[in-house]
């Protein structure tokens, strides 16, 4: 008598294994890995320029000035300050090569591993989408912004029906509403679309 041997054919395990790929799939695009990526910069983003905002003010309301002021790169506190990388010397975080610390750091405003932040070692890079920035249009009563162009398609999709999409002058420090951005990636880049703190 012939003992018989259970075991898988080769066309039961190719089922197995294509039935398993299927699922593995289906489970990578409900995730979509690169768009959780994009929303945790986004997030990332967001707290920092929340927190880099905090230490300004809290910098003002000790010295009554503006670290740009305090570096002698703007007249006076009501003297508009353009968007700029919040790794420029007059935001505070830098020193002039922005190997150093800046005035928020050495004041004790913000700690110093603050200036190894992603948006840093963009600065002198020519990729906006990488900054983050910060600026004041002129006038006591104009608040100071921190901006920055999100990656996410669902950050952009929340801006753009909220009315919260701005373009940012690097001269005068204004923001201004704009219409011209939809969720395409290239358009928030080359229209220069950005979400900006506080709302």
């Amino acid at each position: 008598m012939f003992k018989t041997q259970r075991g898988f054919t080769l066309v039961e395990l190719l089922i197995v294994i294509g039935l398993l790929g299927a699922i593995a799939l289906i489970t990578i695009s409900a995730i979509n890995p690169i768009e959780q990526a994009n929303r945790a910069r986004d997030t990332r983003f967001k707290a920092d320029g929340a927190q880099l905002l905090s230490a300004i003010d809290r910098y003002f309301a000790a010295r009554s000035e503006f670290p740009w002021v305090t570096a002698l790169l703007a007249t006076n506190n009501d003297a508009s300050y353009g968007f700029i990388s919040a790794g420029d010397q007059g935001i505070g975080l830098c020193g002039a090569d922005c190997t150093t610390d800046g005035l928020l750091i050495r004041q004790d405003e913000l700690k110093p591993e603050f200036r190894g932040r992603d948006f840093i070692k963009a600065h002198t890079g020519t990729d906006n989408s990488k900054k983050l920035f910060i600026g004041k249009a002129t006038g006591s009563s104009q608040s100071v912004y921190a901006c920055y162009i999100p990656l996410a398609k669902s950050t952009r999709d929340k801006a753009i029906a909220d009315k919260k999409v701005y373009t940012i002058n690097t001269t005068t420090g204004a923001r201004t509403s704009t219409t011209s951005c939809d969720a395409s990636d290239t358009n928030w880049v080359t229209v220069g679309c950005y979400v900006c703190i506080p709302e």
